[in-house]
């Protein structure tokens, strides 16, 4: 009785859109589901299921001049008979001065303005080829998907306030193992990865990234990343390019992948209906002959501001495999 009155709460929250649940003065929880359909009509590889993409609990705290985090993680993404839960953020950061703040834990790596968007705020039925394949998910490297995190210590800050709050340089610098959540270090030896953006306007950031380390498995890496975004108004246009050097687990593909993407959404009716549009590129051999690349279009309907619907459609093309096929996805997601 009593899991069917929370759950029902829960439901509740979701659909009025009074996310959050303050459990105490200084903690709250809140999360958020994502069911998801997806078909495509890719030849010998034909696909049509639903699925339930993620599901995330979080606690957010604060102790004196401490942010805290505590985000586990369910996710049938192993498949069936393998352990769906984890731990996904643990983190504690001293946050007393805006210019100065320091992170501990696992949490998000410091690159790429798209890892660290929230996966229902960024608006597509995934992060882009290139995040996926070279900011630490499903990495080209082997590392196991680990959502852009690794376990480390960072600052950040912003620099060079206006009257009008707005801050006109972010930098954030971290250290981590290299091998993604929940392991400790297999070689002794960290990655480090930094990055910086100006503001010249609200809503406008310029900024690129750099990524130095290595992995037991495959060895050292070098990356970089260079990005532009304007979101303001329910406007949001984003870009960015990675390149990477080094060894991925498929040793066939050399040592040279990267990728690009474009994409924008904008309001067809503000607060309620979005249309939006990708160009989405990845190349794990850094060369034509080796690319994926994802034309896509579709639209995000607001129900309320926790409860929303995304549908896309895209037309892919694979060079390896001269596979070009039509893929759907939709998804009902919610938050408390």
């Amino acid at each position: 009785m009593k899991k069917s009155i929370v759950t029902m709460a829960f439901l509740a929250l979701a659909l009025t859109g009074n996310a959050q649940i303050q459990l105490s003065e200084n903690v709250k929880l809140s999360g958020y589901g994502m069911l998801q359909y997806q078909g495509n009509d890719k030849k010998d590889a034909e696909e049509n299921t639903f699925n339930l993409r993620l599901m995330r609990l979080i606690l957010d705290g604060k102790i004196k001049d401490f942010d805290w985090r505590v985000q586990v993680q369910g996710t049938n993404v192993k498949g069936p008979g393998e352990p769906t839960v984890q731990l996904v953020d643990l983190y504690a950061e001293w946050a007393r001065y805006k210019f100065f703040k320091v992170r501990a834990g696992q949490f998000k790596r410091a690159f790429t303005f798209e890892n660290p968007t929230h996966p229902i705020t960024q608006g597509w039925y995934s992060y882009a080829m290139v995040v996926n394949n070279l900011s630490g998910f499903g990495d080209r490297t082997g590392e196991k998907s680990s959502g852009g995190r690794d376990i480390g210590l960072q600052v950040q800050g912003d620099l060079f306030p206006l009257a009008s709050g707005r801050s006109l340089l972010h930098y954030q610098v971290g250290v981590y193992n290299g091998e993604g959540i929940n392991q400790k270090d297999k070689d002794n030896r960290k990655d480090i990865i930094g990055g910086a953006w100006i503001m010249p306007i609200s809503g406008l950031r310029i900024g690129g990234f750099g990524w130095t380390g290595s992995r037991a498995d495959v060895g050292g890496k070098n990356r970089y990343a260079l990005s532009a975004e304007y979101d303001k108004n329910e406007w949001t246009f984003r870009t960015e390019y990675i390149h990477s050097q080094g060894w991925g687990a498929d040793k066939s593909l050399g040592t040279k992948a990267d990728g690009f993407y474009a994409f924008g959404i904008v309001p067809v009716v503000k607060s309620k209906l979005h249309a939006k549009a990708r160009y989405n590129v990845y190349r794990p051999a850094k060369e034509w002959a080796s690319s994926k690349t994802m034309y896509e279009v579709g639209f995000n309907y607001f129900f309320t501001k926790n409860l929303q619907l995304n549908a896309e459609y895209a037309r892919v093309n694979e060079r390896i495999g001269h596979h070009n096929y039509n893929f759907v996805d939709v998804e009902l997601d919610f938050r408390f």
